[in-house]
């Protein structure tokens, strides 16, 4: 923290203890705004401490149920918590609103909203199996495919357990250059009423991959790979080193721990009948060297963690790679005549090699903005709020072009 302070004039690293609440309002007490990037659980901590002080707040992270119960006290208080001002949540909303706002001024509906939203490795940069690497924690990118997807589909509510969420992914087209797929991101079946779209048949909101990563992460799931219960064999204080077959063998329960009987073993686990997608997962398993007995495994307590650590010694960005960020909206409309199209918003943007990753620059520089906002005066909205209304959108919006984050939109 030290090392990256030196090179921002003006700022100072600290450590703090969140959960010493004394220490934590003396820190939001000595500042006029505290943005708050810390596991999300913990925000309505900050947010507490910012009401005893009467000091503004900003994160990226979506509006949970303990901070909604603060946005009372935070209006009482004077204050401006504005949150859901990052990427996904925040530029997603910006760009989906102004389009929906749009339509509605000018008399029509919007029968389907589809958004989705993936931060990727750019293209010569996905040179893996998965397609993928990791730009943030790796245990959170695995524990998000345990999730439940909810959201509206043709006029009828789908739900999908967390168990067949990659076999609901499908492909999205946005350019002929690149071979995505998407599928639910939790529950976006309430974005009907949000976002004042009551008459959208279909509203999801998703995640974008490439092609193959959902099928080579549920093979991961259907071998067992995300069970996160703590084993005394894969504890770093257990004895001994510990070969990645012997785990793999351990976790499928087999007699033997040889890679030819491993592979065989987790081919069976393979759901796609798709031949040439059942050879990439293969040649993927072995790249992980997860049946390989001179492979060493990093013992982390449960075999999620054990499986995360050998992601994140292959799989994280390298010198000079770039990282890619890709939002589209979809929108069916129909319009006041009766007439109908269809309306686009694709958001594209790529990191700098060896600086800004771009997922880094479309969750900060919109906090940044907003913040910049409240500080001016110029956001004075009070409460527990996020960017759904015009006056709190708009002037965060008007930035984003001289920043160089902007939306194509087209129309057909």
């Amino acid at each position: 923290a030290q090392e990256l302070t030196s090179k921002y004039p003006g700022s100072t690293a600290i450590s703090l203890d969140v959960e010493d609440d004394a220490a934590l309002e003396a820190a939001v007490a000595a500042h006029d705004l505290t943005i708050s990037l810390i596991p999300y659980t913990q925000h309505a901590r900050v947010i507490m401490a910012a009401i005893k002080a009467k000091k503004h707040v900003v994160t990226t992270s979506y509006i949970s149920p303990a901070m909604e119960e603060l946005d009372a006290a935070a209006k009482e208080a004077g204050i401006v918590c504005m949150n859901e001002i990052g990427l996904d949540p925040g530029i997603d909303h910006l760009y989906a609103l102004k389009i929906i706002n749009e339509v509605h001024a000018e008399g029509g509906k919007i029968k389907s909203f589809e958004s989705f939203c993936g931060g990727l490795p750019a293209p010569e940069a996905s040179n893996n199996p998965l397609g993928y690497k990791f730009s943030w924690s790796a245990r959170g990118v695995l524990l998000a495919l345990r999730n439940n997807a909810r959201y509206w589909q043709d006029g009828k509510l789908v739900e999908i357990e967390g168990k067949d969420l990659m076999d609901s992914a499908r492909p999205i087209f946005i350019y002929p250059a690149f071979a995505l797929v998407g599928y639910g991101n939790r529950d976006s079946s309430h974005y009907r009423q949000r976002y004042n779209i009551p008459h959208a048949e279909t509203c999801v909101r998703g995640t974008m991959r490439y092609q193959g990563f959902p099928e080579f992460a549920k093979t991961l799931v259907n071998m067992g790979f995300l069970d996160d219960t703590p084993r005394s064999e894969l504890s770093a204080a257990s004895a001994g080193d510990l070969p990645w077959n012997r785990v793999t063998q351990q976790l499928l329960g087999q007699a033997s721990a040889t890679p030819e009987d491993l592979l065989a073993a987790i081919e069976a686990k393979i759901d796609t009948q798709d031949p040439e997608l059942r050879k990439r997962i293969i040649h993927g398993i072995k790249w992980l060297g997860i049946t390989s007995p001179s492979v060493p495994a990093v013992k982390r307590g449960s075999y999620l963690d054990v499986l995360c650590a050998r992601l994140e010694e292959l799989m994280m960005y390298g010198e000079g790679e770039r990282d890619m960020i890709i939002l589209q909206h979809k929108f069916e409309v129909e319009n006041k005549d009766g007439s109908h199209n269809t309306r686009t918003s694709v958001t594209l943007m790529y990191g700098e090699p060896d600086g800004f990753q771009a997922m880094a620059k479309t969750v900060g520089v919109p906090c940044g903005i907003a913040t910049q906002l409240i500080l001016d005066g110029k956001l004075t909205t009070t409460g527990v709020i996020a960017p759904m209304t015009p006056e709190i959108y708009q002037p965060i919006m008007d930035l984003l072009p001289s920043e160089g984050i902007n939306a194509v939109e087209e129309t057909v």
